[in-house]
């Protein structure tokens, strides 16, 4: 599990690329780099990193449940993800 401090720094970078969206792409647009630049670092939607919405764990996340791989498998078992049951074969 990833720390509080880890989670929330991705939250509040999260909340920063929403907020400086849209003067980023009018700048990009007008090509006047100089002022993009001046920009705070963490509203580049570059620094972000998917992580798990339950433990903050980086590796092994799936985007389509916005989890991670442990943690899908945990609740695919308790039945809790319609629609996934485990492979047998």
């Amino acid at each position: 599990m990833a720390k509080e401090s880890v989670k929330a720094r991705q939250k509040k970078r999260e909340k920063m690329v929403l907020k400086y969206e849209n003067k980023r792409k009018a700048l990009k647009k007008a090509g006047n780099y100089e002022l993009l630049q001046k920009l705070p670092r963490d509203a580049s939607p570059v620094r972000l990193r998917n992580r798990c919405s339950i433990t903050g764990r980086c590796r092994g996340y799936m985007r389509q449940f916005g989890v991670s791989r442990i943690v899908f498998r945990k609740l695919v078992s308790q039945g809790l993800i319609p629609g996934i049951k485990k492979a047998s074969w």
